[in-house]
């Protein structure tokens, strides 16, 4: 017969197998004899051997990337789009019992949701929009997820891969559209100083002072290369010097 002190650490043995520790952001399902018996929350647990297990389930938010899918668009142009899920379990029973394999069923969901979402939408759509995109994509995925007691937290676009050719045509419809902004811009910068020039004009035309400041300063530019030499036709003082006043006819 055993001594008492083999059963004892037998024992121990027994008791220290069945300890679990369940973490914070974690949630841990019971079962005995393979049967769902209940959910542990976070803390220092005991399981009976062999009896009974768990299977830990993590209740963070979780990202899955959406793997790039060759997509059609509307207007016919093929490209590549990848993106990325954020979801979250609410209900870790439902979420191990009524699925199996919870993310890959997401990913599949949110592939599929992806080409159906981005294929019947234009180019320019997609390109300008992606968070509107984001978003019917995420309506289509919780719609089934939230029978699983997941719930979707958003759905992001990351990139969008074009063929070399249409990458050429709209490089050149940008560099158009800032040609012709440009332009614009010019024009109205010409018609601004057009108007100026002739305020100036007009103000020198009041006094004829200014018009000999004016005549002095052009000089004085040109003098300033110092290899020309300046002629006058005519004597400074033909110049007028008084403005010239209207005079109303008297009847």
């Amino acid at each position: 017969m055993a001594p008492p002190f083999i059963f004892s650490i037998m024992l121990i043995l027994f008791l220290l197998a069945g300890i679990r520790v369940v973490f914070e952001y974690k949630r841990a399902l019971k079962f005995r004899f393979g049967k769902y018996v209940k959910t542990l929350q976070p803390g220092f647990r005991w399981i009976i051997p062999i009896v009974e297990s768990i299977q830990v389930v993590d209740i963070r938010v979780i990202t899955i990337n959406i793997v790039s899918q060759e997509v059609m668009t509307e207007d016919n142009v093929p490209c590549s789009i990848d993106g990325v899920v954020f979801f979250k379990i609410n209900d870790p029973e439902k979420a191990v019992l009524e699925v199996e394999e919870y993310r890959f069923a997401i990913t599949q969901l949110a592939q599929a949701a992806l080409r159906d979402v981005c294929g019947k939408v234009e180019l320019d759509t997609i390109l300008s929009k992606r968070e509107e995109m984001g978003k019917n994509i995420k309506a289509i995925v919780e719609l089934e997820t939230k029978e699983w007691g997941i719930e979707i937290i958003d759905v992001k676009i990351k990139d969008i891969q074009l063929p070399e050719n249409m990458k050429r045509m709209m490089a050149n419809q940008a560099e158009a559209e800032r040609s012709r902004r440009a332009r614009i811009i010019l024009a109205v910068a010409e018609e601004q100083a057009a108007g100026k020039l002739l305020e100036a004009g007009k103000l020198i035309d009041q006094s004829p002072s200014a018009i000999k400041l004016r005549l002095y300063q052009t000089l004085s530019n040109i003098a300033a290369e110092k290899n020309s030499t300046i002629l006058f036709p005519f004597p400074e003082e033909v110049l007028p010097r008084n403005p010239v006043k209207k005079t109303k006819n008297k009847k």
